[in-house]
């Protein structure tokens, strides 16, 4: 894909549409260029491209998740990098893998696993597989705008509409309503589960924060849409940042009851890995007069520090302002209802196609 005809951007410009302003070292590489100290450097432009989609026949599609904290045994995710541009989001490291930065690499060079419903195919045929639920964007949002192009989650929906193999979906993105036939078809076999990310009904910090994603008066309606044809849809409220958004949790919480949420699910802020860099220069970019208090309300979410990796406390926090937010969460739970149903994806219904016929056929 070509470059964008723009002028070069100075150091001392920010580029709009994008959540990472820079390209931090990548930890993998010993060799990379990197602009770490602009004020070393006399002549220093960076282009604000175009996104990049990089086709990949990847090898494997399912992933087994080892974490016992994010609610999920399976995942698997058609994209990687995402053009959503989120500055908080966790998957920015994994970028790194694939030999590229966590920063503007992760919004402008996105993979595309083209061959992922083949595998999917594959890998459900698999007679050692005992059903579970999958979640789909595990890790990056499977309907950014890639998908509109390509397609694949739709695909992979089809896949395991066909095997009767129950998903639970993530997004924060309208494009979802493209497959509300499908998703309908599914969910009247409880096979499938929706969460809608809502972080923030403030515009400006939306835009700053998330900068290629939907607004959350569009994410509501995803979540009433879903809801009014019979698919389970539910809130997750993450990352849930201290000094930024965290007072609207109420607030979001309740439009989502209103709107026919029926669970919801949230986070604590954590800036692993390169994360720290990228979002601390965003954050005293967009947010000079108060960039000091939030990174250190983060830090005190985390025992002193911004990064967490510890099983169990990672997601949540630890200290007086990350309880502060978890008390929120459940008395909101409470008042508005949600998470108040036992309610699960069914199981009993996978099958291979073909299966049965064989069955008949060995009597």
């Amino acid at each position: 894909m070509e470059e964008e005809q723009e002028q070069p951007i100075s150091p001392d410009q920010y580029l709009k549409g994008r959540g990472a302003q820079f390209n931090p070292r990548n930890r993998f590489l010993k060799n990379e260029r990197v602009r770490e100290h602009i004020e070393a450097i006399d002549d220093w432009t960076e282009h604000n491209i175009a996104t990049v989609y990089l086709e990949d026949q990847a090898k494997g599609i399912v992933n087994k998740v080892e974490s016992p904290d994010v609610g999920m045994f399976y995942s698997m995710n058609p994209y990687q990098g995402c053009e959503h541009g989120c500055i908080y989001c966790y998957a920015r490291n994994a970028h790194e893998y694939w030999g590229y930065s966590a920063g503007l690499d992760f919004e402008r060079k996105i993979i595309v696993k083209k061959n992922a419903p083949q595998l999917l195919r594959k890998f459900l045929m698999n007679k050692n597989w005992q059903c579970v639920p999958i979640s789909l964007s595990g890790n990056t949002d499977c309907y950014q705008p890639a998908e509109k192009k390509y397609k694949i989650t739709r695909q992979l929906l089809e896949v395991c509409n066909e095997f009767n193999q129950p998903v639970g979906m993530i997004t924060k993105n309208a494009g979802i309503l493209r497959d509300k036939d499908l998703l309908q078809e599914m969910a009247r076999k409880r096979l499938v589960s929706v969460l809608v990310s809502i972080t923030s009904f403030n515009e400006d910090l939306r835009r700053a924060m998330e900068p290629r994603t939907t607004t959350a008066k569009q994410r509501l309606r995803v979540i009433k849409e879903l809801s009014d044809t019979g698919v389970r849809a539910g809130v997750m409220l993450g990352p849930m940042i201290p000094g930024l958004n965290e007072h609207e949790m109420q607030r979001i919480m309740e439009a989502a009851s209103q709107n026919g949420a029926k669970f919801s699910a949230y986070t604590f802020i954590r800036l692993n890995g390169a994360i720290k860099l990228i979002f601390h220069d965003w954050l005293y970019k967009n947010f000079p007069d108060r960039a000091d208090k939030v990174w250190h309300l983060i830090e005190n979410g985390h025992g002193g520090q911004v990064n967490d990796s510890r099983y169990g406390v990672r997601m949540r926090g630890e200290g007086p302002i990350s309880d502060l937010v978890r008390q929120q969460f459940i008395k909101y739970n409470k008042l508005y209802k949600l998470n108040a149903e036992r309610w699960e994806l069914d199981c009993s219904q996978f099958r291979r196609p073909g299966e049965q016929g064989k069955l008949f056929a060995d009597f």
